[in-house]
């Protein structure tokens, strides 16, 4: 098997010593591993799970859009470039000293992204590379979409950092590269018109054979980070569900997992046996709910501005009438706790129209820590700054702040 050009042999033998039996426990070893963890470790399944479980997304992946096809011919600087990040972790020692002293001739060959994906190295992305070399099948994981990297080696290539919503990922430009005839050209360039960090939850779903159209044109959002959602209730932009009721949805209809959902809020239903997605969710759930929100980088925040800022979020920026308590939103305060409070998109200036296309047709008050780790803003990102979103809501409430307030409120929010 060829594993890198020619041109440079130097890193095919690297490469080549490094897969013949120095990859680290950390890649196809720890899943093989998985599999005999000590039963009762919720926390240790829900995170393997959370990581490494496709579902039986191959599914969608592999048999219907033949991504399996693509990715051969992808070199791993043109993936890095759509947002796909790399687990150090995964890589054996002599691969990290080959990037770290010449990385071009390792990220410029595509033979090197399919040895990524034997590695597992690749986050979110599974593929099953035969004995020959040839890469058979690939599915995704909710890591894809809801983990980045520190990039402590490089920008895509570092430690990872579950929970961080993956804002560089293409997912629309990696999809319209699928050769499938299922998708035509006018979807294609839907999916290419999301751009990096967004998807469209509700332009379509998979019920294990066919691609279901759910409303079009497309309305792509930005793809949340899941940390800090202990407490919170009701997690997702328009408060259809808990987090469960949300994994469910993506992991069968979105990522295209074997299993069962259904909601006659909005139509749909999905039946397919045996269900592999439902028996894993209360342990997706306790790893997600562990995730904590990050601390901002020493030296980011002005303390005392942020003591100001806070005297005004409580007060006359009127912040605290919705983000309230540790959690930052109201969400829980509805007149009965199955029932979350929401608002319409004109009480807080959200244009209605994704979310007439969700269960509720409301947004839910956005929780805010972490807040400084994850712009854009918004459902939609149509705030690129905090100074941004205090603008947006200074101007439909009317609150008369000066710039210096302004500034000061920003320095609170980014302290959270």
């Amino acid at each position: 098997m060829r594993l890198i050009g020619a041109s440079a042999t130097v890193f095919a033998l690297v490469l080549g010593l490094a897969l013949s039996g120095l990859a680290p426990a950390g890649s196809t070893e720890r899943i093989a591993a998985s599999a005999h963890r000590v039963p009762g470790d919720l926390h240790g399944d829900g995170r393997a799970i959370f990581r490494f479980d496709t579902f039986g997304d191959e599914q969608l992946w592999t048999d219907v859009l033949r991504m399996h096809e693509v990715l051969p011919t992808v070199a791993p600087e043109t993936a890095l470039e759509v947002g796909l990040k790399v687990d150090v972790a995964a890589l054996p020692a002599a691969v990290v000293d080959a990037l770290r002293t010449n990385p071009a001739p390792l990220l410029t060959d595509p033979a090197v992204t399919v040895e990524l994906l034997r590695l597992n190295a690749v986050v979110g992305v599974k593929g099953v590379v035969s004995s020959t070399g040839q890469l058979t099948s690939v599915g995704i994981t909710c890591a894809l979409c809801h983990s980045d990297v520190d990039n402590s080696l490089a920008p895509g290539i570092g430690r990872r950092r579950d929970g961080w919503a993956n804002t560089s990922l293409n997912v629309g430009a990696i999809v319209a590269l699928s050769p499938s005839p299922v998708l035509d050209e006018a979807t294609k360039e839907e999916f290419r018109n999301w751009g990096p960090g967004k998807y469209d939850p509700r332009h379509h779903a998979f019920d294990g054979t066919n691609l279901i159209p759910l409303n079009s044109p497309s309305i792509p959002v930005v793809i949340p980070p899941i940390y800090g959602l202990k407490g919170v209730g009701w997690e997702t932009y328009t408060g259809d569900g808990p987090i469960s009721y949300w994994n469910s949805y993506v992991g069968v209809g979105q990522m295209g997992g074997q299993g069962t959902f259904w909601d006659p809020r909005i139509g749909l239903f999905i039946r397919q046996k045996p269900d592999l997605v439902t028996p894993k969710l209360r342990a997706l759930l306790d790893y997600q709910l562990s995730l904590l929100p990050p601390r901002p980088p020493a030296g980011t925040v002005d303390e005392a501005a942020a003591r100001r800022g806070k005297r005004l979020f409580n007060g006359a920026a009127r912040c605290a009438s919705c983000h309230r308590g540790t959690e930052f939103t109201d969400v829980r305060d509805g007149p009965v706790w199955w029932r979350p409070l929401l608002h319409e998109p004109a009480e807080v200036g959200m244009d209605p129209a994704y979310a007439a296309r969700s269960a509720t047709g409301k947004y839910r008050t956005t929780p805010l820590r972490g807040l400084q780790q994850h712009p854009p803003y918004f459902h939609d990102g149509s705030a690129a700054t905090l100074l941004a979103v205090v603008d947006h809501y200074a101007a439909l409430f009317g609150l008369t702040l000066t710039p210096a307030q302004k500034a000061d409120l920003v320095e609170y929010l980014e302290s959270l």
